[in-house]
């Protein structure tokens, strides 16, 4: 069809300009001998005016019809500051109607009144949305800076396999029947990790891909079963030169897409340190509120909680909120019951009013012990502590999960502000007491910091690894590693997994061989692009900057997938359901 120009693009300047432009309806508005219609394409909103002559013609239109018309630009009487094209209207001559429309089962505008399953269940309604196509192409826009960014260090874009071998290590496999062999099945991956790697075994040395990953786990509002992956390789680069990498593609990106500045190099943080500074080894350091030990203060207390607990090697935790005495029980139980349902076994609360320190343990509190926890956490007069008492990792954990609700309630930290930070120094093992074995923390080829083999036999809960992850607003847009490329390292840590001859050569045989035959050292990082998308453009839900979503109960309202399918397709993939 023909036009102009788009519904975003007119200015004054067109004044008295013979225009046409085509669009859905989004408004329209009778008054008397003129009616008055909002068309939207995807560029914006232009007003156009219809006078007697015109009316029957358009006396059935009304919201998502397509219309066609020509026009004169004229100055508007009123100016719509809050439109880019609200100087001007077009005064029009000619219609045509492209097309009708029924009533929408939900507004196609910024504020909607649909709730999310109508909203996936009519997508493509819902991405008209001016709002929704906005994330869409920010994403486009966020992507293809990273593209170019790579491609002018000479990376090379490679396409791994979808339909690959399953090597089960983390989240659950989806699983494809092979119908020309019988009982068999490829598994969709769940990140391009093999493939990279032997990419670096074949040479390439710079390899990035955009992939579609695939996991089969429970979904949250910043996880999808079906998820895209910034992936990145490289040879012969160490952890440092990686980060400089990412932080400059990130900075670029930032000022390409959003203007935003911002300060390079980020902050580093151990993993020890991010858990034990803002109980979350993803931190939000965009707001104080952070963990202190105060352990010292109770180590005779005769609040038995605190003093046995530190006899069993736990810890005490606390945060000090200022000016929240007035807090009500009724609040504070809420969130000791958040504490709990992150592992804590209690939250402890006081507050300190009138210079004194009153709350559910003050009776059981000496007044030294008073004296040294106001001095210790620099307590104000009406500021309130909550304090945990358990395994330093389970006070971590439950401590941070609070801080986080309480930086948002009592909105501490600038919602506008991007805040970068590296956290790294990972363990690279962690111990599963219900299976009585150890499982890697990042992935089995995450390079161990070590200088000899026994090292990590004789102790290898102690082991860090070369790994890391980018965080950005407190949510993890990045994790990546350097890969173990000695055989024999490689061959021990699978055994600390584990996992036996028969299963290393199962589950990782042709990987194995590959690096007998040259491997050179490589590492890389991964980028969950959707996560980034969402937390960029300040979305409260993954499912917002992805065009065609899961809902939470990973089920797609538009096609209604997963379904069924008939028994000639079972038999023909030997596929029999009980």
């Amino acid at each position: 069809m023909e036009r102009t120009h788009n519904n975003g693009e007119l200015r004054i300047s067109n004044t008295d300009d013979t225009v046409t432009l085509i669009g859905w309806v989004a408004k329209r508005r009778n008054l008397g001998s003129l009616v008055f219609i909002d068309l939207r394409d995807r560029y914006g909103i232009t007003q156009v005016v219809f006078g007697e002559n015109l009316t029957e013609e358009i006396k059935d239109v009304r919201n998502e019809y397509i219309l066609q018309v020509k026009g004169i630009v004229k100055a508007r009487d009123s100016v719509n500051d809050q439109l880019p094209t609200g100087e001007i209207e077009v005064a029009v001559y000619e219609v045509k109607i492209v097309n009708s429309a029924i009533t929408t089962p939900l507004i196609i505008a910024d504020e909607t009144d649909a709730l999310e399953d109508t909203r996936m269940k009519y997508r493509y309604l819902d991405l008209r949305r001016p709002i929704m196509q906005k994330n869409l192409i920010y994403r486009h826009k966020i992507i293809k800076s990273m593209r170019s960014f790579l491609d002018d260090l000479d990376f090379v874009e490679v396409e791994t396999p979808v339909l690959t071998k399953s090597t089960p290590e983390g989240a659950r496999d989806y699983l494809v029947p092979a119908r020309v062999h019988p009982g068999q099945f490829y598994a969709l991956p769940q990140s391009p990790q093999l493939f990279k790697q032997l990419l670096m075994v074949a040479g390439l040395e710079k390899y990035y891909q955009l992939a579609r990953c695939f996991r089969d786990e429970d979904l949250r509002a910043d996880r999808q079963l079906d998820f895209s992956q910034l992936d990145i390789e490289t040879s012969f680069l160490e952890s440092e030169d990686i980060y400089l990498m990412c932080e400059d593609m990130m900075s670029r990106m930032m000022k390409e897409v959003f203007n935003i500045s911002i300060q390079t190099p980020f902050i580093h943080y151990s993993f020890e340190e991010a858990m034990d500074t803002f109980g979350s080894d993803k931190p939000d350091n965009r707001f104080g509120l952070q963990l202190q030990d105060v352990g010292s203060v109770f180590k005779e207390s005769e609040f038995k909680v605190f003093s046995d607990g530190l006899k069993e090697n736990k810890v005490i935790k606390a945060i000090c909120l200022n000016n929240q005495a007035e807090m009500s029980r009724k609040k504070i139980d809420v969130y000791s019951e958040l504490a709990k349902k992150h592992g804590a076994s209690g939250l402890v609360w006081l507050k300190l009013k009138n210079r004194n320190l009153e709350g559910s343990i003050s009776k059981y509190l000496s007044p030294a012990e008073k004296i040294d926890l106001i001095a210790q956490l620099n307590v104000q007069e009406n500021d309130l502590i909550f304090i945990v008492c358990d395994h330093w990792e389970k006070a971590c954990i439950a401590l941070g999960a609070l801080r986080l609700e309480l930086g948002k309630v009592l909105e501490l930290y600038n919602p506008d502000v991007f805040s970068f930070l590296w956290v790294d120094d990972f363990p690279l093992l962690e111990y599963n007491d219900e299976d009585q074995r150890f499982y890697a923390k990042h992935h089995p080829f995450t390079r161990p910091k070590i200088t000899n083999i026994k090292e990590l036999r004789d102790n290898p809960q102690i082991v860090k690894a070369y790994a890391y992850d980018l965080v950005l607003n407190g949510n993890e847009i990045a994790g990546g590693s350097l890969r173990t490329y000695d055989q024999d390292l490689q061959k021990a840590v699978f055994e600390i997994l584990g996992f036996s001859e028969k299963e290393i050569i199962d589950r990782f045989g042709f990987f194995i061989d590959a690096f007998k035959y040259g491997t050179p050292p490589h590492g890389g990082i991964a980028f969950g692009f959707d996560r980034l998308a969402m937390v960029l453009l300040k979305t409260e839900s993954i499912r917002d900057v992805i065009a065609f979503p899961k809902n939470a109960n990973a089920r797609c309202p538009l096609t209604m997938a997963p379904s069924n399918v008939d028994n000639n397709q079972l038999e023909e993939l030997h596929v029999k359901i009980t």
